[in-house]
């Protein structure tokens, strides 16, 4: 990846480029499709085979390399190299395993299909290079970069990092003429590359925190920025003049960061650069999709894009299940890995320059690539959405089954474990229902004997014991779940008492109308506990503040009231936690009305937009 100056694309060109963007991701996110899909379908817009704004989307596309260059740098920064030294075996081994084999398998399918072995093997060789920036992207987007699937990934991207200079000297090799230069000058590119990556890993090593730490006392924010931008330019300059990947650079330096105390500042500057550069890369790969091309050969093209993901998915499914991963990891490897990636264009132009690829052959092997880049997002959500979900283990979990307890608590999250504490000093036998058996098991070693079962089931209500309860108490934080078991509740027990944990002020407005025995806000009561100690702390007078805190409960309660009113009362008088509330016929006072210190009138915000 050698990036070039973007001399060609002139401001009109770059305003349309972001307006693209601008426009086209939030929409297919909105849809579902994600924000990868959307830059592809914004850059074919506006490439050559579109609107035709830019004529030479390579330009654009050497530049945008940089994003993966500062990508591959914020992955570092995640990656102690103690860590990355655990991965050893996964990047050499499963790395290694999956390129060796779905190379084999692609380049025996290409052979099928009439090409030669050495044309063969470098089309199937592209296609294995699977797109870092893609999956790197969707893991970022799913929060699954720390996970144990999100880190094989990673093993693996490294190992294909690693693989494209093999490749392009095998490509040398390969070429008719026959490669150029003895063996002596193999033996210095070598040691220059060598030299290279021993140099990087001594600066990181060595220098970069002395080098931080002096900058950092100048006290100038554009100075730091400037740094963290050398750091990453420089080390993929450096692996470059070595012949080597600047992703890779760009990595390595990260993790000579990654335990760094300046490691988290310059995450954060990097990462607008990071960010805005990886969409012009997406950009612009959907720029160097050639329609013409496409719609000449569409039915190969198609076909090549079919065959080698169904092959290259089988080869990525085999090797994960040898290497022990289960059913369901090994699917969703598969959905992140199938496709092509950025690696291959670099791959293809050095068969073209070669002259192992035609021209044409050369578009179309990147038409495949760029295809099957372009729907992975979309067969990967199809895969999330429809792969069943993990079954989680029950190793020490018991099920509700012929509980007795006088109250019956479902779920049991923080809020829950604060509100239980009381109950159970005062020697009440509790029922708890809880789905998330790590949750459970973390509850046993606290001392607390949770069940593992769905509250919005009534079978496994009756069988945690909701016929002798006295009351059930729905702690659970997702206000749909929590409004499903009232109704279950209130449908086969109508006498039955409900204590309701309320998300927000909508969910307890529901809870009223359903006219549950409690509700109450999980942050209400703290909010207002943390704004009066805030008060004690300025030397507002104590009765000064509980008086304000009164009359924001007053407020807050008209307020409430008055939403109530205006659905279904009408102005009737209304009972909230069994305490009657007059549903107000007059405007409630405005915030300068508020009781208390002459400070602090007139500070709230038109009751802070009708907000809780």
């Amino acid at each position: 990846m050698t990036p070039v100056d973007a001399d060609g694309v002139g401001l009109i060109e770059v305003v349309a480029l972001l307006a693209a963007g601008v426009v086209a991701v939030p929409i297919f996110k909105r849809i579902g499709l994600g924000a990868v899909l959307g830059y592809f379908a914004a850059g074919v817009a506006m490439g050559p085979s579109g609107a035709g704004l830019i004529d030479d989307p390579e330009t654009v596309l050497h530049f945008a390399e940089f994003g993966i260059i500062m990508l591959l740098f914020v992955i570092g920064l995640e990656m102690q190299p103690s860590r990355l030294w655990n991965l050893r075996g996964q990047i050499f081994g499963l790395g290694l395993a999956q390129v060796a084999i779905c190379g084999a398998l692609l380049t025996g399918v290409g052979m099928l299909a009439g090409l030669s072995g050495p044309v063969a093997f470098v089309a199937g060789m592209g296609f294995v290079m699977s797109s870092t920036a893609v999956v790197t992207q969707m893991l970022e987007e799913r929060g699954e970069t720390s996970t144990e699937l999100g880190q094989r990934s990673i093993s693996i991207l490294l190992l294909e990092d690693l693989a494209i200079v093999p490749l392009l000297a095998i490509v040398a090799f390969l070429q008719p003429g026959g490669v150029q230069g003895d063996g002596t000058s193999r033996l210095e590119h070598f040691a220059i590359a060598a030299g290279c990556f021993v140099a990087l890993v001594a600066a990181g090593r060595f220098l970069l925190n002395p080098f931080f730490a002096i900058l950092a006392r100048a006290k100038a924010r554009e100075i730091m920025t400037a740094a963290a931008l050398l750091v990453v330019l420089g080390a993929a300059l450096l692996m470059e003049v070595g012949g080597l990947s600047m992703a890779m650079g760009a990595f390595v330096a990260g993790v000579m960061l990654s335990e760094s105390s300046f490691r988290h500042q310059l995450e954060v500057e990097i990462e607008p650069f990071r960010g805005i550069l990886l969409g012009l890369f997406f950009l612009a790969v959907g720029m160097s999709l050639d329609l013409q091309t496409l719609a000449q050969f569409w039915p190969t093209i198609v076909l090549g894009v079919v065959v080698y993901i169904l092959v290259k998915s089988l080869g990525i499914y085999l090797v994960a299940r040898y290497f022990g991963n289960d059913k369901r990891e090994a699917v969703l490897r598969v959905s992140l890995f199938a496709q092509g990636g950025e690696f291959a264009f670099v791959l293809y132009a050095a068969a073209v320059s070669s002259g192992l690829f035609s021209a044409e052959l050369n578009s179309m092997f990147t038409a495949i690539v760029i295809l099957s880049m372009a729907i992975t997002p979309l067969t990967s959500m199809l895969v999330a959405r429809y792969l069943p979900g993990e079954e989680p283990s029950m190793d020490g979990v018991d099920e509700a089954d012929g509980l007795q307890g006088e109250l019956l608590m479902v779920g049991f999250g923080r809020f829950s474990q604060v509100a239980s504490q009381a109950l159970l000093a005062r020697g009440m036998r509790i029922s708890i229902l809880e789905r998330d058996v790590e949750l459970i098991r973390a509850a046993a070693d606290f001392g607390f004997k949770v069940y593992y079962g769905d509250g919005t089931r009534m079978n496994v209500l009756h069988a945690a014991g909701i016929a002798k309860a006295k009351a059930v108490l729905v702690c659970v934080d997702d206000p749909a779940e929590s409004l499903k078991i009232v109704d279950l509740v209130q449908e086969h027990y109508p006498l039955m008492p409900l204590f309701v944990r309320a998300y927000d002020r909508g969910h307890a407005l529901e809870l009223v109308r359903k006219d549950v025995e409690f509700q109450i806000r999980e942050t209400y009561e703290s909010a207002l506990v943390y704004g009066e100690q805030v008060l004690l702390h300025l030397k507002v007078d104590e009765e000064d503040v509980q008086e304000i805190s009164q009359e924001v409960r007053r407020r807050d309660d008209e307020r409430f009231a008055l939403q109530l009113a205006s659905d279904i009362y009408a102005g009737n008088d209304l009972m909230l936690n069994n305490q009657p509330v007059p549903a107000p016929l007059t405007k409630p006072r405005s915030p300068g009305q508020i009781i208390g210190n002459g400070d602090l009138e007139g500070r709230l915000e038109s009751d802070n937009q009708q907000r809780a």
